[in-house]
């Protein structure tokens, strides 16, 4: 597979379609947490040395600890989620891969371009994204048993009680975690796999050595030793997701599903939704293969008013 893929995002193209400047507009198409946790102040060499072990090994070490890692389980940082799902699949020899849909296309891109056979059945290998992107679906454990299982945790700080990191010390389970959606700093470019070490050793030939810039390692340490912001970030979520919820039935939308990162509601028409909100510079999300679904992000404080007004 090549070519562009779907996304969230493309608020350039809505720019030049609808005016404005990217001041003006409230990009709520992503799942991009839009209170990021606040810049840390980062030491002169972050910037202007390479990467040195120790400054992994503090990472890797805070994530274990923030994520509740088993310790027979590998890790790897690099340069966002998204690095690891390309890689993932030259770890096996091509098979077939079951990527239930619905899901984050990158998956089923990846394995085409190493390989491999989309299919429906998981005998080979299986990706679930835990919470689902779009619709929120959560899985269940017995449900993953494939030899070659990557669960795809890039929303799940939201809901850390769901997670399946206990499975992370399994042979061929892998687990993936983003540091773009839940702390908000997308353009940080930091992710991690979590798993079989096996795996991990695989991939960490692939990506090669200094994967993760020297700020992104900085910045993720500090925000993985910050367990309070975290519980706070989910409770203000979880409020803000009520409030959306709220907002868009009330305007005659269904609620679909969704995290408390983003919400997916089924309306008459999600383009002519899109096109009022875009008029009102609002950007959302809608999806190819299913015209009555529009997603949005939550605003941030400060921007509700926005919203309110383009609905």
């Amino acid at each position: 597979m090549s070519g562009k893929r779907d996304h969230g995002g493309g608020l350039d193209a809505a720019i030049q379609r609808y005016g404005g400047t990217r001041a003006d507009w409230l990009d709520l198409s992503t799942g991009i947490n839009p209170m990021p946790y606040p810049m840390p102040r980062l030491p002169a060499d972050a910037w202007t040395a390479l990467p040195d072990q120790g400054a992994f090994d503090r990472l890797y070490s805070l994530a274990r600890n923030f994520w509740k890692i088993p310790d027979e389980a590998g890790i790897i940082a690099a340069t966002g989620a998204s690095a690891i799902i390309a890689a993932l699949p030259q770890t096996h020899k091509p098979g077939t891969v079951c990527i239930p849909g619905p899901t984050y296309n990158e998956h089923g891109a990846a394995f085409g371009a190493a390989g491999w056979t989309i299919t429906e059945d998981p005998s080979d290998a299986i990706v679930a994204v835990h919470p689902n992107n779009p619709d929120g679906y959560l899985w269940a454990a017995d449900q993953l048993d494939s030899p070659f299982t990557i669960i795809d945790e890039s929303f799940g700080d939201v809901a850390s009680e769901q997670s399946f990191i206990h499975l992370a010390n399994r042979p061929g389970t892998v687990i993936l975690k983003s540091f773009g959606k839940f702390w908000g700093l997308a353009g940080l470019r930091l992710g991690f796999a979590i798993g079989d070490q096996a795996i991990i050793s695989k991939l960490t030939d692939l990506l090669g050595p200094w994967q993760v810039s020297g700020p992104a390692l900085s910045i993720g340490a500090e925000a993985l030793s910050d367990p309070e912001w975290a519980d706070e970030t989910r409770a203000r979520l979880t409020t803000d997701a009520a409030r959306l919820d709220t907002l868009l039935t009330s305007k005659g939308a269904e609620l679909v599903g969704g995290t408390t990162l983003f919400r997916l509601y089924k309306v008459q028409d999600a383009a002519a939704a899109q096109h009022q909100l875009a008029q009102n510079k609002v950007w959302s999300r809608t999806f190819p293969y299913a015209p009555d679904w529009l997603r949005l992000g939550l605003p941030a404080h400060g921007r509700w008013a926005q919203l309110e007004a383009a609905l």
